[in-house]
């Protein structure tokens, strides 16, 4: 999920050197653009909360793959999170450490590769606990077992983003583990937060405890899920590390682990694009070589404005304009914003943090030029990681 308010953030000075590199290397766009450096940053802070807890911290791939930045993340990082068999696979093969996958239903086929892969294993039921639990049981090396809980709680910003929501599809509710047959299973995970501060974590916290405490007394580990923005400037660390500090006084025998994705590609990516034209219907209308749609999905799911180098609000500058994006959606717009100056013709746009919930997300919809994938190491080098082409979108659509 993308930030719903990024306007409000101040830019840092390390977005004008990333640009700045882009720009002289010639490049075209559109293009996501990864700063080396900013990941390092992320990384620092991150291991600063393990260092100071003993927590592990995994990178959840759902929000960011682009495992051309893992040899700086595994620096910094116990492991990988993964949603599925293609996630559980890149982080075992690029990134290494940990593996810990969670899937909502898991097939048979993915079991027999899972149980090869991963060091930990999250069941969303019961059922499918003991469909695979003799396999699991069985794996070598030993894979450790573990289920969802749904605390019935969040404070979720979004209800899209909610997964205690009523008819969620998430997650074990406590009373469907009385009495039921836990043997084996080593842990318990919880996911409720959605690009939150540490006071929504304390408060889920208060719920885990009073629904589950009997059967965390007699597990081995209890992951907090994702959602954890630890390394925004306004995030409450300090209270983060005492909600880790109480469950581990509470449950001395835990190893608590976090998997955020947010946390670990904060402010560390733009999407750069170019007005192709300019037109007029009501008001003025910049069409862009880069899509909503197909690019930056969240805004349209979300929904949510991303905010733009030099932006701002409807009507806050000079000279506003709607931009939309290339494709035959009529809807494929991605907001209204003003500038000083009025846009011309082949004037570039930059979105700001980009890294996140976007370069997973994008899609070829309309045949629309993907974006390349470029990284700013901290030398400054301009490093061009993937192109993609025809080719890349003929092939997805047939052999």
């Amino acid at each position: 999920m993308a930030d719903p308010a990024p306007a409000l953030r101040p830019v840092r000075p390390g977005i004008h050197r990333l640009v700045s590199a882009f720009s002289e290397s010639g490049l075209q766009t559109p293009s996501f653009v990864l700063d080396e450096s900013q990941f390092h940053h992320n990384g620092r802070i991150l291991q600063q909360v393990q260092e100071r807890t003993g927590c592990k911290i995994l990178l959840a791939q759902k929000a960011f793959s682009s495992w051309c930045v893992y040899p700086v993340l595994r620096q910094y990082l116990v492991g990988t999170a993964a949603s599925g068999l293609y996630e559980a696979r890149l982080g075992r093969e690029e990134f290494g450490g940990e593996v810990h996958v969670f899937c909502p239903a898991f097939k048979p086929a993915e079991m027999d590769w899972l149980v090869g892969i991963a060091d930990h294993l999250i069941f969303n039921s019961l059922h499918q606990w003991q469909s695979f639990r003799e396999q699991v049981r069985k794996s070598t090396p030993p894979v450790s077992p573990g289920l969802r809980i749904n605390p019935e709680y969040s404070s979720s910003p979004a209800e899209l983003y909610d997964p205690c929501a009523c008819g969620s599809r998430f997650g074990i509710l406590a009373r469907q583990l009385e009495g039921a047959d836990l043997e084996g299973i080593e842990g318990l995970h919880f996911h409720t937060l959605c690009e939150q501060n540490s006071d929504a974590l304390e408060s889920t916290l208060e719920q885990v405890y009073a629904k589950f405490d009997r059967w965390l007394k007699h597990m081995r580990w209890l992951n907090f899920g994702g959602g954890h923005l630890i390394t925004a400037p306004h995030y409450d660390v300090e209270r983060l590390i005492r909600c880790i500090q109480e469950t581990q006084r509470r449950y001395p025998h835990l190893q608590i682990y976090i998997e955020p994705g947010e946390a670990v590609a904060w402010d560390a990516g733009v999407l750069i694009g170019t007005v192709i034209d300019l037109v007029e219907n009501g008001m003025e209308i910049a069409v862009l070589d880069l899509s909503a749609t197909a690019h930056m999905p969240d805004v349209l799911e979300m929904p949510y404005r991303p905010a733009i180098l030099g932006g701002g609000e409807p009507g806050e500058k000079a000279h506003t304009y709607r931009l939309g994006g290339p494709t035959c959606l009529s809807g494929d717009v991605i907001g209204d914003y003003s500038f000083d100056k009025p846009l011309q013709r082949g004037d570039r746009l930059v979105f700001l943090d980009m890294a996140y919930y976007t370069i997973v997300k994008t899609t070829m919809f309309n045949g629309v030029p993907h974006p390349s994938l470029t990284l700013v190491e901290e030398s400054g080098a301009v490093r061009i990681v993937r192109e993609y082409t025809y080719e890349d979108y003929r092939n997805r659509m047939g052999a």
